[in-house]
């Protein structure tokens, strides 16, 4: 911990712990997730809002 963590309250500091602890477990999923193969590079299109397939983009 850093001297800023040892000033924040222990409800704080819990959370912050447990958030270490969540994103630990988030990137051991993230190494344990297959390698997909022949899909799409960059950012999910699901989640970032579109689809761009042979130059032609679809918004949905």
């Amino acid at each position: 911990m850093s001297d800023t963590d040892k000033e924040l309250p222990p409800a704080a500091q819990r959370a912050l712990a447990e958030a270490a602890e969540r994103r630990k477990a988030m990137e051991a999923a993230e190494a344990a997730r297959p390698v997909e193969l022949g899909g799409r590079d960059g950012l999910d299109p699901a989640r970032y809002g579109d689809w761009e397939k042979k130059g032609l983009a679809i918004d949905f």
